[in-house]
């Protein structure tokens, strides 16, 4: 309310022609955009064999997450959101991802996770957040202190309604600013982004939609591996692996060049994933909006 939620601060100075789009186009699933990515999968695991032999475990989606965070701490205007056909700057810079609770049982239970990332975090660093998230929600850790979602769900449906009567409520008091600050943070739906990895499981890449509930502003799809012939320069023909990820976006939250940017340096920084090993030299936060989130490990 008054420019102010829990989960971000109103944006003045917006450019018209794109302040305008919301009232165009007043739901995400009237803007969704749609794009497709191919990683080079060989370029990747050649990498990831190489971090491991230096005692440094890392995985696709890791790579993939730690690139998204990078690519926020240059360019804050992609961790926008709109509510109430208004703009407003995230303060956090969030991820957000479906697990299994057995990882090798594909009948176990789901539960998603939520985490908040610094914007000088290293690929270790999100690497760290990432497991340590995991493992809180599997095993015995997860059955002796539960997750959010999980147990806020089988409150709704333990009585018949309350779950429509729920929902219309948060949709209500978010529409004004006013949901709770707890629940927010703990909600998967308020984040900058959504991914899953469906070559886990087997399945190809999808362009996912986004939500109309809550703050969603893209959605990462990574599927199986894709087998292609190509010829190099010597033209030789050769069968090349490449990892696809589907991408879909709000094309409201900012300008086609802020988001050609954006993608631009996110295929840089996965095609050297080396470069974020190191901090960013810099980070440019939205309009002066400074956020941070303690290392894993680190004291209080």
């Amino acid at each position: 309310m008054f420019g102010y939620r829990p989960d971000g601060r109103r944006v003045k100075g917006i450019d018209p022609v794109v302040g305008i789009t919301p009232y165009i186009m007043p739901m995400r699933c009237d803007a969704q955009v749609f794009l497709e990515h191919k990683l080079d999968y060989e370029l990747l695991q050649r990498y990831i064999a190489k971090k491991s032999l230096e005692g440094q475990k890392v995985t696709f989606m890791q790579i993939v997450v730690a690139a998204y965070v990078r690519g926020i701490s240059q360019h804050p205007e992609v961790n926008r959101f709109i509510k109430n056909k208004q703009y407003f700057a995230r303060n956090n810079c969030s991820v957000a991802f479906t697990i299994l609770k057995e990882s090798q049982n594909h009948d176990s239970p789901e539960s998603v996770v939520r985490i908040e990332f610094d914007p000088t975090d290293t690929l270790f660093d999100v690497r760290d957040r990432m497991v340590a998230a995991v493992e809180a929600n599997r095993g015995e850790s997860s059955e002796e202190n539960g997750v959010f979602i999980d147990k806020l769900l089988k409150f709704l449906f333990a009585v018949p309604g309350l779950a429509n009567v729920v929902v219309a409520l948060v949709r209500i008091l978010d529409r004004y600013g006013l949901a709770p600050k707890a629940l927010i943070k703990e909600l998967p739906f308020y984040t900058g982004m959504f991914i899953t990895n469906n070559a886990s499981i087997g399945l190809h890449h999808v362009w996912h939609h986004i939500y109309n509930f809550g703050t969603v502003s893209a959605f990462f799809g990574m599927g199986s591996i894709l087998k292609e012939a190509t010829v190099d320069a010597q033209g030789n023909a050769r069968m090349k692996r490449w990892l696809p990820i589907g991408v879909t976006v709000d094309e409201r939250v900012t300008s086609g060049a802020h988001y050609a940017a954006f993608f631009a340096d996110l295929v840089r920084w996965l095609n050297h994933p080396e470069m974020l090993e190191v901090p960013p030299e810099s980070v440019r936060y939205d309009q002066g909006l400074e956020y941070h989130a303690a290392k894993v490990g680190a004291k209080a």
